[in-house]
Formats: C-alpha cells, sequence, structure tokens
C-alpha cells in the first residue's frame, strides 16, 4: 500500500522576514504575502506532514511510520529512531535578512531541549541581484572578540558575507553561526529540530512593535569559533548522474539532473529517498504509479522501493536520504 511515490501537504509558516516567491514562483497554495517557509516533510511534533496523494491520502507522516516501520523508513532508521521521522523538509524565501543564528548539537539540545541538533544544508534556487548569506567568521575569533562585537552592535563586521547565485550550496553545521539574506530563495535538509538560537535581529520589531527573543547566552557554548572556509558544498552537474554535495552523519544529498528517461535503483540504499524538484518538471513511476512533480514539490519514496524510473525533458533535484 505504500510503493508509490509520495507527497505531502505543505505547511506554510508565516515570517516577519517571509516573502512571496514561495506563492508567485513555487506556486505554493496562499493568498499571503509573507511565507518564509514550506514545510514541505516534517516530523516536528506540533507540525506532522499529512499525506496528500495516492491510496494513504490524509494519513500523517507519523502514522505511516507506525504502520510501515522500516519498510517505510528503513531498518537502520527505525533502529536509531523510532517513530520519529530523522529529516525536516523545507523551501524557504527570504524577502528581508533572517536573524544571525546558531543551531546546538545533539547532545546540548537533548540535555536543554529533549531535541534533536540541527545540522543542515541550504541549495540556493534563486539569488536576487547582490543577494547573500552569512556564514561563520571572516577572521580569527574567540569568545572575548565576539562578546565584545556583540555588545557593540558590531557583530556582522566580524561575520562572512558570500554573495550567492543559483546553484550554490552550503553546509551548515551545528555550531556554525549564520543567517540567509534578503533576496534569496532556497531548499533547505535539515535534522528534526527546530531549536534556533538567535544572537542578532537587525534592531527589528513586529508589527506590534515587539522586539523576538534573543539567545545570547544559550548561544554562547553552542558557537563553534574557528575560522574555517569548510562551509561551501561542492559537486558536479552531470545529466541522469547523481553526484554527491553533503554526505554527513545526519543526510546524504546529492544532485540530480535528469534529461529524457531514468532509472534509479535502491539496493544499496536501506532508506527512504527524497527528491525536492529545483528546475523544470518531471514524472516519477513506482510500479504502477507515476506522479508529476514540478519545481518547488517534493516526493518521498519509501525504503522498500527497488527502484524507480524519473522521465522529463530536463528537471533538476536535490535527491536525500538518510
Amino acid at each position: 500500500m505504500i510503493n508509490y511515490p509520495i507527497k505531502f501537504e505543505p505547511i506554510l509558516k508565516e515570517k516577519i522576514w517571509g516573502g512571496n516567491k514561495l506563492k508567485n514562483v513555487l506556486s505554493k497554495n496562499t493568498s499571503r504575502d509573507n511565507i518564509g517557509e514550506s514545510w514541505e516533510i516534517s516530523g516536528v511534533e506540533s507540525d506532522i506532514s499529512v499525506v496528500a496523494n495516492g491510496p494513504l491520502k490524509g494519513a500523517s507522516l507519523k502514522e505511516l511510520i507506525n504502520t510501515y516501520d522500516k519498510n517505510f523508513v528503513g531498518t537502520r532508521n527505525y533502529q536509531v529512531f523510532g517513530t520519529n521521522f530523522p529529516l525536516l523538509i523545507k523551501f524557504i524565501d527570504a524577502k528581508e535578512d533572517l536573524s544571525i543564528q546558531v543551531h546546538p548539537n545533539d547532545d546540548t539540545a537533548k540535555k536543554r531541549h529533549d531535541s534533536f541538533g540541527k545540522t543542515e544544508m541550504w541549495y540556493v534556487m534563486h539569488a536576487d541581484k547582490e543577494a547573500n548569506v552569512i556564514v561563520g567568521f571572516n577572521q580569527e575569533m574567540s569568545e572575548d572578540k565576539y562578546k565584545y562585537h556583540l555588545k557593540e552592535n558590531k557583530l556582522e563586521n566580524i561575520l562572512h558575507h558570500e554573495q550567492v547565485k543559483e546553484g550554490d550550496s552550503f553546509f551548515i553545521d551545528a555550531g556554525k553561526i549564520h543567517a540567509i539574506g534578503s533576496g534569496v530563495l532556497l531548499a533547505e535538509i535539515q535534522q528534526t529540530s527546530d531549536i534556533t538560537y538567535r544572537v542578532y535581529d537587525w534592531n527589528r520589531k513586529d508589527d506590534k512593535g515587539v522586539s523576538r527573543e534573543l539567545h545570547t547566552d544559550l548561544a554562547l557554548d553552542v558557537i563553534n569559533f574557528d575560522h574555517k572556509n569548510d562551509y561551501k558544498a561542492l559537486y558536479a552537474k552531470k545529466d541522469n548522474e547523481s553526484s554527491n554535495m553533503v554526505d554527513c552523519p545526519y543526510f546524504t544529498t546529492n544532485f540530480l539532473t535528469v534529461k529524457n528517461t531514468l532509472t534509479k535503483t535502491f539496493k544499496n540504499i536501506d532508506s527512504f529517498i527524497i527528491y525536492m524538484c529545483t528546475k523544470g518538471s518531471a514524472e516519477i513511476t513506482l510500479h504502477e504509479t507515476t506522479e508529476t512533480i514540478h519545481q518547488g514539490q517534493t516526493i518521498l519514496i519509501p525504503a522498500l522501493a527497488d527502484q524507480i524510473q524519473i522521465s522529463s525533458a530536463n528537471a533538476e533535484f536535490l535527491e536525500v536520504f538518510v
């Protein structure tokens, strides 16, 4: 019953920094103009995804794992995570700059919040002219130097700004200070966690004149002060061939361009497979069921699947598994 390409209802999130590209570029169904995030597949307790298609339409992600366990997520994933889904899959539209922030690792998140930590990656789908992201520091850093710049409202001066374009990809491991800049539309893959420590929010206020909460003290012993240029995810673009972008303990992400018809086999992958369409459209066939996927949509292939067929004139995907 689960052996078909599964789509989920997007969970749309209004954000103070959100815009309208999720609606206008990725065709998300909303009339609002401040949607910052589309949660494509979520196991976060307060926002569990619901199936949008096929015989399981209306079932929650949690129900799928409870019912189909290893056949849905894979043997190892079920042994490690049980009924918790290990990833949170998003599209993000930053009309304004996001806060400068950092995420805790597994140990700290477990101790403080009974949660997973948050390692993530970004893939830039669109960037306005001169749009940028912040990743790490631009010089050798210490806790004292960091605290001085934070106190003097000069934090931005010690952070690394990188101008971005379509196709750029970044790996943001737990502890790396970062922010998505205005004008960036991206796909994000992360551990299942909604724990974020804001350290600076550009002194802005919401429509009620209230500043958002900062977590400067919580962030202090989480931030990695090492000055490293290890944030860029490099990959090749080859037709009908998966190219590795990120391979970490929490997820593997490949870039895949499909032209004409491609058969993908999963005999050596003990995991569900997620396809995020970042450009174009395609048909994905599993057994007797074919689903169409367009830019800005996401499909999950259950772990028990041996192979799928993808057909497209020209489409690009992020291929994700654990």
